[in-house]
Protein backbone atom coordinates (compact mmCIF):
# COMPACT_ATOMS: atom_id res chain seq x y z
CA UNK A 1 0.00 0.00 0.00
CA UNK A 2 1.41 3.43 -0.91
CA UNK A 3 2.44 5.75 1.90
CA UNK A 4 0.67 9.01 2.66
CA UNK A 5 3.56 10.83 0.99
CA UNK A 6 3.39 8.69 -2.16
CA UNK A 7 -0.32 9.50 -2.34
CA UNK A 8 0.54 13.22 -2.11
CA UNK A 9 3.23 12.81 -4.80
CA UNK A 10 0.68 11.05 -7.02
CA UNK A 11 -1.86 13.87 -6.40
CA UNK A 12 -4.32 11.52 -4.72
CA UNK A 13 -4.25 13.75 -1.62
CA UNK A 14 -4.04 17.56 -1.91
CA UNK A 15 -1.00 19.40 -0.57
CA UNK A 16 0.61 22.83 -0.85
CA UNK A 17 3.45 21.73 -3.11
CA UNK A 18 6.26 24.29 -3.22
CA UNK A 19 8.80 22.36 -5.30
CA UNK A 20 9.05 19.25 -7.42
CA UNK A 21 11.41 17.70 -9.90
CA UNK A 22 12.02 14.20 -11.18
CA UNK A 23 13.56 13.08 -7.85
CA UNK A 24 11.79 14.86 -4.98
CA UNK A 25 8.58 16.68 -4.04
CA UNK A 26 8.39 19.33 -1.31
CA UNK A 27 5.23 20.57 0.35
CA UNK A 28 4.19 22.56 3.40
CA UNK A 29 3.46 20.59 6.56
CA UNK A 30 -0.24 20.72 7.54
CA UNK A 31 0.73 20.96 11.23
CA UNK A 32 3.75 23.30 11.14
CA UNK A 33 6.24 23.37 14.01
CA UNK A 34 7.73 26.67 12.77
CA UNK A 35 6.65 29.56 10.53
CA UNK A 36 8.34 27.72 7.65
CA UNK A 37 7.87 23.94 7.79
CA UNK A 38 8.35 22.13 4.52
CA UNK A 39 8.61 18.38 4.00
CA UNK A 40 11.07 17.23 1.34
CA UNK A 41 10.26 13.73 0.13
CA UNK A 42 11.98 11.52 -2.45
CA UNK A 43 9.65 10.14 -5.10
CA UNK A 44 11.02 6.67 -4.37
CA UNK A 45 9.47 5.01 -1.32
CA UNK A 46 12.34 4.43 1.10
CA UNK A 47 11.12 3.60 4.61
CA UNK A 48 13.79 5.68 6.35
CA UNK A 49 17.48 6.31 6.96
CA UNK A 50 17.99 2.75 8.23
CA UNK A 51 17.09 1.35 4.79
CA UNK A 52 18.83 3.99 2.69
CA UNK A 53 20.28 2.68 -0.58
CA UNK A 54 23.69 3.86 -1.79
CA UNK A 55 22.15 5.73 -4.73
CA UNK A 56 18.79 7.17 -5.67
CA UNK A 57 16.32 10.03 -5.43
CA UNK A 58 17.09 10.72 -1.76
CA UNK A 59 20.45 12.26 -2.69
CA UNK A 60 18.63 15.41 -3.86
CA UNK A 61 17.11 16.19 -0.44
CA UNK A 62 20.00 18.40 0.76
CA UNK A 63 20.23 20.38 -2.46
CA UNK A 64 16.48 21.02 -2.46
CA UNK A 65 16.60 22.03 1.22
CA UNK A 66 19.24 24.65 0.43
CA UNK A 67 17.26 25.94 -2.54
CA UNK A 68 14.00 26.18 -0.58
CA UNK A 69 15.70 27.86 2.40
CA UNK A 70 16.97 30.54 0.01
CA UNK A 71 13.53 30.91 -1.62
CA UNK A 72 11.85 31.20 1.78
CA UNK A 73 14.32 33.90 2.87
CA UNK A 74 15.73 31.95 5.79
CA UNK A 75 18.88 34.08 5.90
CA UNK A 76 19.23 33.86 9.70
CA UNK A 77 19.38 30.08 9.61
CA UNK A 78 17.19 27.02 9.56
CA UNK A 79 17.08 23.42 10.70
CA UNK A 80 16.85 20.26 8.61
CA UNK A 81 15.53 17.23 10.50
CA UNK A 82 15.27 13.58 9.43
CA UNK A 83 13.59 11.29 11.95
CA UNK A 84 14.24 7.53 11.98
CA UNK A 85 11.85 5.05 13.57
CA UNK A 86 9.15 5.52 16.19
CA UNK A 87 11.57 6.50 18.97
CA UNK A 88 13.09 9.11 16.65
CA UNK A 89 9.69 10.64 15.95
CA UNK A 90 9.12 9.20 12.46
CA UNK A 91 5.36 8.98 11.83
CA UNK A 92 5.32 8.15 8.10
CA UNK A 93 7.45 5.25 6.84
CA UNK A 94 8.69 7.18 3.83
CA UNK A 95 12.04 8.97 4.10
CA UNK A 96 11.54 12.73 4.41
CA UNK A 97 13.29 15.80 5.74
CA UNK A 98 11.67 18.64 7.65
CA UNK A 99 12.93 22.10 6.67
CA UNK A 100 12.18 24.34 9.66
CA UNK A 101 12.80 28.07 9.90
CA UNK A 102 11.40 31.53 10.37
CA UNK A 103 12.14 31.60 14.11
CA UNK A 104 15.09 30.97 16.40
CA UNK A 105 15.58 27.24 16.96
CA UNK A 106 16.23 25.93 20.48
CA UNK A 107 18.61 23.23 21.63
CA UNK A 108 18.13 20.49 22.59
CA UNK A 109 15.31 20.05 20.10
CA UNK A 110 13.36 17.16 21.60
Amino acid sequence: MPTLFTRIINREIPADIVYEDDRVVAFRDINPAAPVHILIVPRTEITGLATLPDEGDHLAILNVAKLLAEREGLVGGYRLVINQGPDGGQSVDHLHAHLLGGRKMKWPPG
